[in-house]
């Protein structure tokens, strides 16, 4: 039997038996139930100079060979949003090689994608309203000449910056949206990701923003497929999808809610339900592919009992400051074998400590996350040894 060295924050060792990996399935046909998006991450080359402040360094094989394991088991991607490191690393001309390479693939996979458009392309601090919704224009017409990529319309900190009230909002929403050539999902990202958005929607309170998000939908419903919420906060989201117009989506961006949030009325009476776009989706792919699965085949007792235990790992993934949560996406993509080195673009994999990771391998392990235990355990063992740890004694 094969156990895991654990390390506590004081320093303290102890040991957890190994699991055996789940027993998920890919899907032979298209998840139904629920439109389900893994939000993927960015692998850069072992060799380049991922330090912070240096353009980003890609390694296009495992970054793309990542999409398509998530294409495997019938999620979609969403690239070039927040797991991606836009604003933390990830620069504009890596994203436009990002939107366009990710585009490709899901072309040559048959999977769906969407990805994200937002102005930090535009290096000034502080731009007027009219140059962020010129900014915004360019990125969304990029992504438009990237045949099958759905745009995400993110929160952009130059808005955040000039906008004086909602009225700012409800305009730049309105241009941009109206000069939209195919359908748009809107992103409303909190503070809890990016502190620099607050008061986003012209309001801090979310009832009150809320209010101006739905005016914007309600003012170009034709152009507005969905909307991704990233509140970390349950009643907010379910308080706007049963606002939502026909036909408009929710897909929930809670990571710490998102098993009741997806699961919604299904087990009880109605149907109201969240959709999914979400970064925890990118650390627990066959976890995830497999609760579907189960609502796909009418079994909402099996989807609580896979889903159900990734959350307390999707809340240490993305505990405070969340907007480090990328480095714990990235450190299971390594555990799991999709990457060669556990490093970031930017220097990331350096934002968690080592008893935050060990936490992490604890609740991968107990949630059957670990899509290759015995790989997981050899890195994990050699990390805690190059750091200092004592494993014990090697097999045991």
């Amino acid at each position: 039997m094969s156990t895991l060295r654990l390390l506590a924050p004081d320093g303290t060792a102890s040991d957890a038996t190994l699991n055996e990996s789940g027993i998920y399935t890919r899907p032979t046909a298209a998840l139904q139930s629920r439109v389900a998006y893994a939000a993927a991450h960015v692998v850069p080359k072992v060799h380049a100079d991922n330090t912070p402040g240096r353009p980003a360094d890609i390694d296009w094989d495992a970054t793309l060979a990542f999409r398509r394991n998530v294409y495997s088991w019938g999620l979609g991607v969403a690239d070039a949003m927040d797991t991606a490191q836009r604003n933390m690393g990830l620069d504009a001309a890596a994203t436009r090689e990002l939107i366009a390479r990710s585009a490709e693939v899901a072309r040559e996979e048959g999977g769906s994608v969407v990805v994200g458009v937002n102005t930090d392309h535009i290096d000034e601090t502080r731009i007027t309203v009219e140059q962020v919704i010129d900014a915004y224009k360019e990125q969304l017409h990029f992504t438009e000449e990237q045949e099958g990529a759905g745009p995400v319309l993110m929160a952009s900190r130059h808005l955040a910056r000039v906008a004086k009230d909602a009225e700012d909002y409800r305009r730049v929403y309105r241009e941009v949206l109206q000069s939209a050539t195919v359908p748009v999902v809107l992103h409303w990202l909190g503070t809890a990701f990016d502190p620099e958005l607050e008061g986003y929607f012209g309001a801090k309170d979310w009832q009150t923003a809320s209010e101006v998000l739905l005016q914007v939908i309600a003012e170009n419903q034709d152009k507005v497929v969905g909307v991704k919420m990233s509140l970390l906060n349950a009643e907010s989201e379910i308080s706007v999808r049963e606002r939502l117009p026909q036909g408009v989506r929710m897909f929930t961006g809670d990571d710490f809610n998102y098993v009741g949030l997806i699961g919604g009325d299904t087990i009880g009476e109605g149907d109201g339900h969240s959709d999914a776009l979400l970064g925890a989706f990118a650390a627990i792919t066959p976890v995830a592919s497999a609760a579907i699965q189960a609502l796909d085949a009418g079994d909402p007792e099996a989807y609580r009992r896979i889903l159900g235990p990734t959350e307390e790992l999707s809340r240490q993934v993305f505990a405070a400051p969340t907007f480090y949560y990328k480095t714990g996406v990235a450190f299971l993509s390594w555990l799991n074998g999709h990457q060669p080195a556990f490093q970031m673009v930017g220097g990331l994999h350096s934002a968690r400590s080592l008893p935050h990771l060990s936490r992490i391998v604890e609740l991968a392990n107990a949630s059957l996350a670990l899509e290759n235990p015995d790989l997981a355990r050899e890195r994990w063992h050699g990390m805690l040894r190059l750091s200092g740890v004592d494993t014990g004694r090697i097999g045991a």
